[in-house]
């Protein structure tokens, strides 16, 4: 018996909202905030927010389920807006001066920080008529513009709940004027093991406040947090009993079986395919998403990347420079494109297999929001087919064996609409993106270690090096006694010659630079007798006499001073001989 899909009840929905045209002022919010919005082109409410409106401006604690793409951000932060007095509220009569303070008003609590800038820029957008003061908090920046900002006054505070606790924790941020706090993607926070934070957090807030949660699934450790924190909650369900929900629908999916070698080539042409708008890539890896890019980046597209390794900085530069349109590829990893909401995303690439089902309706969810269609490749390499086909039974899918594909494979050009003969590189004609670099990056002074990878790298001055002394080699020691000996045995500088072989008869030790070639040419101790006869030719140079000065000269001559100190070395032998004689 097949399962009846509440589908088309939320169509009917969608469909008698726009039949009764309701809109933001229908739904009770002040005038400037509906100003606000429509001065952006927001007017007509999405379900979960005509559901959730009512009932959160009414001060009820709400519990609101709905998948990624479906516009909960304004859901909670329309209320969240409402909630808070500032200074055009007592100046309009709403409220009195005296309930007017710098302390923050509300909170919100969000996993990534990418997320955390995200509902900051939606809640700064719908609270500009009425000058609300938003203020991001997240790790990755400096304290000291965070604190000097707590300091001036603030109404309302977006952040992740390490640097929430750690700035709480320092006194640096009041949570005792806090009268709504928001909870946001819970589920996420219980993957990322930040619930015991998020729990320490309300433990500070006052106990009379109102407290909305928002998730996409319901954990049974979710639950008990609404539990212990909630009062009576109002549960609200805008997503289908069986997960898969309206962003899936209205993306279509394709399933192959790719080779890890193969897979740049694959989606090198799949980014080439007709219609295409901005993509993201998803990887497992934060190695594979940088290679990833850089491939990508050679190949002659304008790719970004956004990862656990990047800096702060740098990861924000990537995100401008996608939503500016200055690039239109960002490759990224699960935990880091959490809450990423770029118009325009056409194409999602899943380069690696998600971990689970979870993982991969959140990473298709980057496209086809808000009712726009999408499509959505998934590269299953054949170690991942295992895990792949898990994913398919769990969300019920028809792709349980993956036709195996290349880059060549006319199936893969054919169903994603990739034009005939495209290669692996963007032709020049079409590199008409400015690129990552024409974004700035913005300095955030992010402590610590976390300036890794803060962008593009920037030339330090280093001091000089001095220049490194080699050691003397033996040929060129040779040479260079050669070539220094001959002009000085040229110019009559036979006195010099003289004095060394003086010292070299008497027993005296020779000189450090020549050391090496003496105890190759065998140094041996001299014995006396010829130590003795070799002392007349040495008396006979230091005559000075003219015969004395052209043997010197000879000797130093000669480049060879191993053959020369044979030639003596026999020379002497010989003339000891008749001495013995003679004895």
């Amino acid at each position: 018996m097949d399962r009846p899909t509440p589908a088309p009840r939320l169509a009917r929905h969608t469909e008698e909202a726009s039949i009764l045209s309701t809109t933001f002022r229908d739904l009770g919010i002040l005038s400037e905030t509906a100003e606000a919005l429509e001065a952006v082109g927001i007017t007509t409410p999405f379900p979960i927010q005509e559901m959730t409106l009512p009932v959160a401006l009414a001060g009820t604690d709400v519990i609101g389920q709905a998948k990624t793409g479906t516009g909960k951000t304004l859901g909670f932060g329309l209320p969240l807006l409402e909630s808070v007095t500032v200074p055009a509220d007592a100046e309009l009569g709403r409220a009195r001066p005296e309930e007017l303070t710098d302390a923050p008003q509300a909170l919100v609590v969000v996993p990534t920080r990418e997320l955390c800038q995200q509902v900051t820029n939606d809640l700064l957008t719908a609270g500009k008529v009425r000058n609300v003061r938003v203020l991001s908090i997240y790790g990755g920046r400096a304290y000291e513009p965070q604190i000097e900002a707590l300091n001036k006054g603030v109404d309302v505070v977006v952040g992740t709940p390490g640097r929430l606790l750690d700035l709480a924790g320092q006194k640096k941020l009041r949570l005792s004027e806090i009268r709504t706090l928001v909870l946001d993607e819970a589920d996420e926070m219980l993957d990322l093991g930040f619930l015991p934070d998020v729990e320490k957090i309300i433990e500070m807030l006052p106990t009379r406040r109102q407290t909305m949660l928002f998730s996409a699934t319901m954990p049974g450790q979710v639950i008990s947090l609404a539990r212990r924190y909630m009062s009576q909650p109002t549960h609200i369900r805008a997503t289908a009993p069986d997960d898969e929900g309206q962003t899936v629908a209205n993306t279509e999916q394709h399933v192959y079986r790719a080779h890890s070698l193969d897979k740049p080539e694959m989606v090198a042409r799949i980014l080439q395919a007709e219609g295409r708008g901005l993509a993201m890539i998803f990887c497992r890896t934060k190695r594979t998403a940088a290679d990833v890019a850089e491939q990508l980046s050679r190949r002659g597209f304008a790719a970004g990347a956004v990862h656990g390794d990047l800096g702060q900085g740098a990861r924000e530069q990537a995100l401008r420079a996608f939503r500016n349109g200055k690039v239109d590829v960002l490759v990224c990893t699960d935990v880091a494109a959490r809450g990423i909401d770029v118009d325009g995303v056409t194409h999602v690439i899943n380069y690696q297999t998600p971990e689970d089902e979870k993982t991969y309706l959140h990473r298709i969810g980057r496209t086809g929001r808000a009712g726009a269609s999408g499509t959505a490749v998934t590269l299953v390499d054949w170690d991942d087919v295992p895990r792949w086909q898990l994913i398919n039974k769990a969300l019920e899918l028809d792709f349980n064996d993956p036709e195996e594909t290349y880059s060549t494979s006319p199936h893969l050009f054919a169903e994603l609409g990739i034009p005939e003969g495209a290669k692996g590189t963007l032709p020049r004609a079409e590199r008409t993106r400015a690129g990552l670099a024409a974004e700035e990056i913005e300095d955030l002074g992010e402590p610590g270690a976390r300036q890794r990878g803060k962008g593009a790298r920037t030339e330090r001055e280093r001091p000089q090096r001095k220049p490194r002394q080699r050691r003397r080699t033996r040929g060129a020691l040779r040479e260079q006694d050669t070539e220094g000996t001959a002009p000085a045995a040229s110019a009559g500088e036979g006195s010099a010659a003289a004095e060394e072989a003086t010292a070299t008869a008497e027993g005296a030790a020779p000189r450090k630079p020549r050391r090496r070639r003496t105890r190759s040419a065998g140094s041996r101790p001299a014995r006396p007798e010829s130590a003795e006869a070799g002392s007349a030719p040495a008396a006979e140079a230091a005559g000075g006499g003219t015969a004395g000065e052209g043997e010197a000269a000879g000797e130093a001559r000669k480049p060879r001073r191993r053959r020369t100190r044979s030639r003596s070395r026999s020379g002497g032998a010989a003339a000891a001989a008749p001495e013995q004689q003679e004895g």
